[in-house]
């Protein structure tokens, strides 16, 4: 939801174009993506000779560089994590003020089937996304419970 990369992913995926959000886990100028050139090859080549189900945008996530080899690729699921945001105020060269966004991530789930588990595991998580975010299980539910409907 927050995303540029993925909200372009998500509306090529509304309008059925086969689409990928790719990420390096490393937010430096310099970030070094010499290791993944031959994934988004492989991944790319996959979604073009496959396809992807209707409605449906991969979200890469690529470990940063290290002195350790990528294990492979996990086909996973989001990890049930936010970033908890907070506002710094600044001042820019002209004295003017302004808000910076800073914070911190945090990661809830502790299971290892999740793209936060494989990223820390030098591993690349593809998470198969979807735009519809009716929560299908609660309708049944509501209509069940509430007394205003007829």
């Amino acid at each position: 939801l927050y995303s540029g990369t993925m909200s372009a992913a998500i509306e090529g995926a509304i309008e059925g174009t086969p689409a990928i959000g790719f990420s390096l886990c490393d937010y430096g100028h310099k970030a070094d993506m010499s290791h993944i050139k031959k994934y988004l090859k492989l991944i790319t080549s996959q979604v073009l000779k496959k396809g992807l189900p209707k409605g449906v945008a991969l979200n890469v996530n690529f470990p940063a560089k290290s002195n350790e080899e990528i294990k492979g690729v996990r086909i996973c699921r989001q990890a049930n994590a936010k970033w908890v945001e907070e506002f710094d105020q600044r001042v820019d060269p002209n004295g003017r003020r302004y808000f910076w966004m800073v914070g911190n991530f945090v990661n809830f789930d502790k299971g290892e089937d999740n793209d936060e588990w494989a990223i820390a595991n030098n591993y690349i998580s593809v998470v198969p996304c979807q735009f519809d975010l009716t929560a299908h299980q609660a309708i049944a539910l509501l209509n069940e419970e509430w007394q205003i409907l007829d």
